[in-house]
């Protein structure tokens, strides 16, 4: 396989901790990359010679962005639900089952048709990786078919169907989640590497402390890691539970108590902010700012979803993360990409260091700064 050498780099990001600063920056920076795996990392002028010569012309470069939570896998509309919790109706929820109704109704192929347009859009914008979720089909079949779909387009595919109890399953909570630890975490587990559960005692529809356990032990039984949704929508056990279980990842973590802080700061377990979410509902930003003072690993993520945020833009999640989080500029870069990559445990992406996979982002901009002082702008793009 040819080696192609990336020069032209006025600044590069590495996120790799073996270099000096926060992000790992090397200026006036070249890059070899062989197939899909980097070969080398240093100044220009010490570059290698490679087979084929690409001149970025003084462009900024990453590692590209890792969104570690995405529900890609629906159709379906919600924007009359949007424009209503705009004008004062709150999310509690609900609104899952219209994309449920949707996405069962939906055939295999306009399934992959969605998630592939959803991916172009992500890679356009600079996202190399990223986990995509189930939870939109809410019995045996079509949550095992949304993962096998899923997994046509990443390794890192997480099992949700304990993502609400679906409408036909109401009158009976204690049998659905029989039905989500039992049958279909038998059908779905083949697909999936990971499990999740909407702890949310503060819904009707998602699920209790108790029943999120229930639900994380069996898919622990089964071979799978733990993430949890966790304190979305109040104060609630989500995050305590995922530290205690263990879980790769505990995501949202709106309403955190000064115990949960340092729960999450005292373990392995990565908090992810999804303030996309938070701009689409009006509610309050997560305490990133506190979470990163006590020690805890934050990552960002789009949580792109038709309820809750409806974008798939980590640019823009970066952006909201600095204005809205007091996230520095380098922080909230970090998150996104070293960070989103410890929350699900790896070590390969997110980071450019020799080793790791050849997944870059190019800025139209001089320096990753550009990435939160000019939101809204399509400066960013996978390599």
């Amino acid at each position: 396989m040819s080696t192609t050498l990336i020069t032209g780099i006025a600044e590069l990001v590495t996120c790799d901790d073996e270099r000096e600063g926060e992000l790992g920056i090397v200026h006036d920076a070249a890059v070899v990359v062989d197939g899909e795996q980097i070969r080398w990392v240093g100044a220009a002028a010490q570059a290698p010679d490679a087979d084929e010569r690409r001149d970025l012309g003084g462009r900024a470069v990453l590692p590209g962005f890792v969104d570690s939570h995405t529900h890609l896998v629906f159709a379906g509309d919600r924007s009359a639900e949007f424009t209503a919790r705009m004008t004062g109706e709150p999310y509690d929820g609900g609104g899952i089952a219209v994309s449920m109704a949707a996405t069962r109704g939906a055939s295999d192929e306009e399934l992959r048709s969605l998630i592939g347009a959803r991916l172009e859009q992500m890679r356009a914008q600079g996202t190399t990786s990223w986990e995509i979720k189930s939870g939109y089909g809410l019995n045996v079949e079509h949550e095992a078919r949304s993962l096998r779909i899923a997994k046509e387009f990443t390794d890192e595919t997480t099992f949700l169907g304990a993502h609400v109890v679906p409408p036909e399953a109401r009158e009976d909570r204690a049998a659905y989640v029989d039905l989500v630890a039992g049958e279909m975490l038998e059908a779905c587990a083949p697909h999936a590497k990971w499990i999740d559960v909407f702890c949310e005692p503060n819904s009707t529809y998602a699920f209790t402390g108790e029943e999120s356990r229930r639900v994380l032990e069996a898919g622990a039984a089964k071979g799978l890691g733990l993430r949890v949704h966790g304190n979305q929508l109040g104060p609630g056990p989500g995050v305590q539970l995922a530290v205690e279980l263990g879980a790769a990842s505990v995501d949202h973590c709106t309403f955190l108590s000064d115990d949960d802080v340092e729960a999450v700061a005292g373990s392995d377990t990565v908090a992810t902010v999804l303030p996309g979410v938070e701009f689409s509902t009006r509610m309050p930003y997560p305490r990133a700012r506190d979470l990163i003072d006590a020690g805890a690993t934050v990552a960002l993520a789009s949580d792109c979803n038709p309820g809750t945020c409806y974008s798939n833009s980590i640019p823009f999640v970066i952006a909201l993360a600095v204005r809205e989080m007091r996230l520095t500029p380098a922080e909230a870069v970090w998150a996104a990409t070293r960070g989103a990559a410890k929350s699900l445990q790896r070590s390969d992406i997110g980071v450019v260091r020799v080793g790791a996979r050849a997944d870059l982002a190019v800025l139209d901009a001089p320096s990753y700064l550009h990435l939160a002082y000019r939101p809204g702008v399509p400066i960013a793009s996978a390599l």
